[in-house]
């Protein structure tokens, strides 16, 4: 405090009562203004006396904490694809013509022998009729020269006839024969052709769009000429192809070797998951069939091939999806939901709360996601308590207040 003129000051007062300037007039008496000063005095050192309180210490945190998961997994690797028919046909005219109906809608599911195209038949008609009168008069030729050659047998051996007249009676008898036969190999043919006049579907499946409508000619036979009228694809069941590295595939093997079934065992049916782009999960399931037997030199990669059951037409040839295989054989792991596990540059960790009530960190390796749940590799035991929820109010070395999963919330403080 300092006296200037008729000024009091405290340079550092503090509270409600606190006077910082006191100014006595000139009016007022002397002893007055030594009454007043005193008053003022009082009240400066009252106030430059108080020391402030320190502030009171914030309560430890509430977080939830669980023990980790326990469950047996597998790995499992994820590839892209495209799904594939199992059959897949041309449909193309066997004989030339003008097509003259096409019984189909487009698009839609066909059967095995389903009418789809038919061709004008007359000109078939009429080829059948002239090959069954050839085949008619080729067996009355048949039936004379039999005769003649059963006669000739008798008469060769009263040597009534010259051998060589029997030889040229065998020789009919045998010609007689051949052009019957020769006849009814047309006669079939002919109604061939004329069964090929209706084109019926060679297997269940989709359909396409029609490739030529009626009225037009349409060239068949089996050149690579012939018309192409539609495409069908089968569709249940369907495949799915895919391809993965070398490395991986060297992984299966090895693997394989060890008895666990896996994409390198060939044929073994293993079970493999499935999703479409627009599914959230892998909810579809059919199992390995195949594995190509070689690498590709330009990509370093192999061929593999599912099996999938399609009985609502869902799959479509061409259509991508995600297939997850597993890469490894059972075994017992710790998870945890994904907001407990923390990141530090390229290192995760998790927060745990040991006997003291206290967070540590620790640092885990991370698994694939199973369901909600992340697998742990590493770091973590069964018996460690872990901050599921409150983790962003904690840094480690911090006092917390632990509730488990599922306990009531505790009690508010009483005012």
């Amino acid at each position: 405090m300092r006296v200037r003129g008729r000024y009091f000051i405290c340079s550092h007062f503090r509270g409600p009562a606190t006077v910082r300037m006191i100014s006595l007039t000139t009016t007022t008496s002397l002893a007055v203004r030594r009454f007043a000063t005193v008053i003022a005095l009082a009240a400066f050192v009252a106030s430059c006396g108080e020391a402030p309180k320190p502030p009171a210490a914030p309560p430890a945190p509430a977080v939830t904490v669980a023990p980790p998961t326990k469950k047996t997994v597998f790995d499992f690797d994820e590839y892209v694809g495209r799904f594939v028919a199992v059959n897949s046909v041309e449909v193309r005219a066997r004989v030339s013509g003008y097509l003259e109906g096409v019984h189909f809608k487009d698009g839609q599911i066909v059967q095995q022998g389903d009418l789809l195209f038919s061709i004008d038949k007359r000109p078939f008609e009429n080829a059948g009729a002239q090959a069954r009168a050839t085949v008619t008069q080729t067996r009355s030729n048949l039936s004379f020269t039999t005769a003649d050659f059963e006669r000739g047998q008798q008469l060769v051996k009263d040597k009534t006839i010259t051998e060589q007249t029997f030889e040229q009676r065998s020789q009919a008898y045998r010609n007689a024969q051949a052009a019957v036969s020769g006849a009814e190999a047309a006669l079939r043919t002919s109604e061939l052709d004329l069964e090929f006049t209706a084109l019926k579907a060679p297997i269940n499946g989709r359909i396409g769009d029609r490739r030529v409508s009626p009225g037009n000619l349409v060239t068949g036979g089996s050149g690579g000429n012939t018309t192409l009228l539609a495409t069908i694809v089968s569709t249940d069941p369907i495949r799915f192809e895919f391809t993965f590295d070398e490395a991986s595939y060297l992984r299966y093997e090895r693997s394989a070797a060890k008895g666990n079934a896996d994409i390198a065992s060939r044929g073994t049916g293993l079970d493999v998951k499935l999703k479409l782009i627009d599914e959230p999960d892998f909810v579809h399931t059919g199992a390995m069939d195949f594995v190509d037997n070689v690498i590709e030199r330009a990509t370093g990669t192999i061929r593999g091939r599912a099996s999938f059951a399609n009985a609502n037409g869902v799959f479509t040839p061409g259509m991508f999806a995600r297939i997850r295989v597993p890469a490894s054989s059972a075994y017992e792991a710790l998870l945890l939901p994904d907001a407990a596990i923390g990141s530090e540059q390229v290192r995760k960790f998790v927060l745990v709360v040991d006997g003291e009530n206290t967070a540590r960190l620790k640092y885990v390796t991370l698994g694939q996601l199973d369901g909600d749940l992340r697998v742990i590799k590493t770091g973590l035991v069964p018996e460690d308590k872990v901050i599921v929820n409150g983790m962003a109010r904690v840094r480690a070395g911090q006092k917390v207040t632990p509730q488990a999963a599922g306990a009531p919330p505790p009690a508010a403080p009483a005012k």
